[in-house]
């Protein structure tokens, strides 16, 4: 029996963000969390400190080792590149260049890319040699800025693998590979891989064995019969962008159309929305009522070379087997013999019996506070969740095996593709396989994401199987 039920629907191994996101959701949580304690006590014990709740540390670490292992100790620079449009928008990098400074002998600083420049053969910022780059972009975006901008210095520092992610992790980056999991291949990962992963096939006219193992003769006609429990997405995307959710997104055909037209698909089973939803108290300001709200969470794991560095949690309004459309939730570890089912629900009817003069006042410190860390994102400022989502013990050393395991498997799939083994799979531009050659993983430092859909609320008597009418 699992720690507890869910999928992962998604993995990011391009440049994953939320390593710094969830520490200032953390300070947040906390003090809104006393607060709250202060004018109705829970009588519970949270731990809102775990080192796991705090992403960036781990990912410190793993940047930090990884200039070590260069061994250049002359080279003091760690170069955080990003768009250029988002320098002054995306808070997260702009921590990550100020955490770096506060490590001893390292120095961080934010880039456009093209700031970069050769001096004497070798990788610069202005005269300055860079030891690493984190580059805050998948290797599709680099080629478009590469062709519009000249990008040979980032391209040079490719081939010295001085880049995190290395290129090498955007080959398995896209969705489809989720289909060597669930298909013939799927011995090969573990189990823990496979069962949580969710029943994904290339969306084209084809043949192929459904999630039940049935066997199916018309994939799209099959698709239009059980669409109501599927879901569409592009191979290569983000933020629900162009993802059509079966039962939500009612006209069927034209999703299919859609992804037909496109030719970049993936269809995946539906996970039961259910299954990662949760119960939220929020307070409408404009009618100051405080009600209890259903919304989807998700939860990110976060895993690097030096082992689990931590996570993020996520809520949103829009099920897109990824929520979307929300913010961010502190975390806490419960601590004491109270269960996680137990606890949430005196959580949020402690909250619901408060006044909304006594709410009020709480919401205006969790704004005032975000202000003040600047917690904004492209879209503007990043909503947080009143009530912290609970961890336990067993949870984190279940999510820590989980974590290891995807590490491992991910490892599996390069090995596959530089194999030659994924080619059918894979549809990306010669350049930027070229690219992606340039610089192997093989397991060096990297920060992989995988987005989980978890309950950590039930009592685990079943696995989250998804249920629902296929044909």
């Amino acid at each position: 029996m699992k720690a507890f039920p869910g999928y992962h629907s998604e993995w990011n191994l391009g440049s994953p963000g939320g390593w710094d996101y969830q520490r200032i959701t953390q300070l947040i949580g906390k003090a809104v969390w006393e607060e709250m304690n202060r004018v109705r006590p829970f009588d519970l014990a949270l731990d809102f400190d775990h080192p796991t709740l705090y992403p960036i540390r781990g990912f410190l670490d793993m940047l930090e080792t990884a200039h070590r292992v260069l061994g250049e100790n002359d080279r003091k620079l760690i170069a955080v590149v990003a768009e250029e449009e988002t320098l002054d928008t995306v808070t997260e990098n702009r921590n990550l260049a100020e955490w770096l400074n506060s490590l001893e002998g390292l120095r961080g600083q934010l880039m456009a890319p093209r700031e970069l420049e050769l001096f004497r053969g070798e990788v610069c910022w202005k005269g300055e040699r860079v030891s690493l780059l984190f580059v805050d972009f998948n290797t599709d975006t680099l080629l478009k800025l590469h062709r519009k901008h000249g990008l040979e210095p980032l391209l040079q520092a490719v081939r010295e693998n001085r880049v995190i992610n290395p290129r090498g992790t955007e080959p398995i980056n896209v969705k489809s590979t989720f289909e060597i999991i669930t298909g013939p291949q799927g011995s090969r990962f573990h189990e823990e891989i496979r069962s949580r992963t969710p029943w994904t096939r290339r969306f084209y006219p084809r043949s192929t064995v459904g999630p039940k193992g049935e066997s199916i003769t018309d994939l799209v006609e099959w698709t239009r019969k059980n669409w109501d429990v599927l879901v569409l997405k592009p191979e290569r995307g983000y933020s629900g962008k162009g993802v059509k959710v079966g039962g939500v997104f009612t006209r069927g055909d034209e999703a299919i159309d859609l992804a037909l037209r496109a030719g970049d698909y993936i269809l995946q089973e539906k996970i039961p929305l259910e299954l990662w939803a949760e119960d939220m108290p929020v307070i409408d300001i404009e009618t100051e009522r405080i009600e209890l709200r259903s919304y989807q969470t998700d939860f990110r794991c976060l895993v690097g070379s030096n082992g689990l560095m931590g996570f993020l949690g996520r809520y949103g309004g829009v099920p897109t087997n990824v929520g979307s459309g929300g913010g961010v939730q502190p975390l806490a570890v419960l601590r004491g013999g109270t269960s996680p089912a137990e606890a949430v629900k005196r959580i949020n009817e402690t909250i619901m019996a408060m006044k909304p003069e006594e709410l009020l006042p709480i919401v205006e410190l969790q704004k005032k506070m975000a202000l003040q860390h600047s917690f904004t994102y492209l879209l503007g400022p990043i909503r947080i969740a009143l009530r912290p989502r609970l961890l336990t013990e067993t949870h984190l050393s279940a999510l820590n095996d989980y974590c290891s395991a995807l590490w491992q498997d991910c490892m599996l799939l390069e090995r596959m593709w530089r194999s030659g083994g994924l080619d059918d799979l894979i549809h990306m531009e010669d350049e930027e396989l070229e690219i992606a050659r340039a610089q192997p993983w093989e397991g060096g430092p990297a920060i992989i994401a995988s987005d989980g859909l978890f309950d950590f609320i039930s009592d685990a008597q079943n696995d989250g199987e998804p249920t629902g009418g296929l044909k």
